[in-house]
């Protein structure tokens, strides 16, 4: 199959021993129940194999909505799958699943959420800092946070728990293309200007710099800034850039590099339900 054949959100690439490996969201589970991931493989990004389940709930698990932004990194021949879960009755939150082959199965490492209990946290992302912290970097988010903010907090070596206090990076107001999304009230009976961050995947740019994509909305609805780390450390500060760099009602992409050491954006368009397909859009 090709790309426009994936009904999925939230697209990653992994590329690991020649091979691309494509997660995300399904679709048809997004807004509603689910139990499980799915992962997709292709040798040249063209033609894709697939639906392999990498994981399946099936009844041990707490969680039974809300199964996001699934990313997977390989870290001393491990893999780790990130993802957003949640439940009715408590706040969504980021848990790690591991696994000894990219297309799993993927079992979760703790009992529970890494991000920090009570909060509503969505769409983690690993990070590697060239000291060799791991940071996981998450979006904390409505209803708890009406600016959007983008925080980062720092785990164990192993992944298994954090050892630090999360740090807020920036929020999604401080981007001028960010806007408020047109439908706090109706969709989620919050008055006044409400700001999505979603998305955030940190990366070494090709001149050794410090680059942030995130996702938040836009004149043109859902879309795609960066932001610049002036430090080249994750913990900022950060400089926002002044335009989106995708801004057609598409969102929540991650950069990587293909076999030939192409820098490629992947990200889900259109933002519309049941409608939306990865797009790889070439970075330069």
């Amino acid at each position: 199959m090709e790309l426009q054949d994936i009904n999925i959100r939230d697209p990653f690439v992994l590329l690991h021993d020649g091979t691309y490996y494509l997660y995300g969201t399904r679709a048809r589970t997004a807004w509603g129940p689910a139990d499980g991931f799915d992962a997709y493989r292709s040798d040249d990004l063209v033609e894709w194999e697939g639906p392999f389940e990498i994981f399946h709930n099936d009844g041990a698990f707490w969680a039974t909505k809300c199964y996001w932004a699934p990313e997977c990194i390989c870290l001393d021949r491990t893999f780790y799958l990130v993802s957003t879960f949640g439940a009715e009755g408590r706040a969504k939150g980021v848990q790690i699943l591991s696994s000894a082959s990219p297309l799993g199965p993927f079992a979760p490492m703790t009992p529970d959420v890494i991000t920090p209990q009570g909060w509503d946290c969505i769409d983690g992302s690993l990070f590697v800092d060239e000291d060799g912290t791991r940071w996981l970097l998450f979006s904390h988010s409505l209803p708890d946070d009406l600016r959007g903010a983008y925080c980062a907090l720092p785990l164990a070596d192993d992944l298994s728990h954090a050892t630090g206090e999360p740090i807020t990076l920036f929020h999604a107001d401080e981007a001028p293309w960010s806007r408020p999304i047109p439908f706090a009230k109706a969709e989620f009976g919050i008055d006044g200007d409400v700001y999505f961050s979603d998305g955030p995947y940190a990366y070494r740019d090709g001149d050794g710099s410090l680059r942030m994509i995130l996702s938040s909305w836009g004149t043109r609805g859902y879309a795609i800034g960066a932001a610049l780390s002036e430090s080249g450390r994750i913990t900022g500060p950060w400089k926002q850039l002044e335009e989106p760099i995708y801004k057609e009602n598409g969102g929540h992409g991650m950069v990587f590099l293909t076999k030939e050491g192409e820098r490629k954006l992947v990200l889900h368009y259109p933002n519309d339900s049941l409608k939306e397909r990865p797009v790889i859009v070439d970075l330069g």
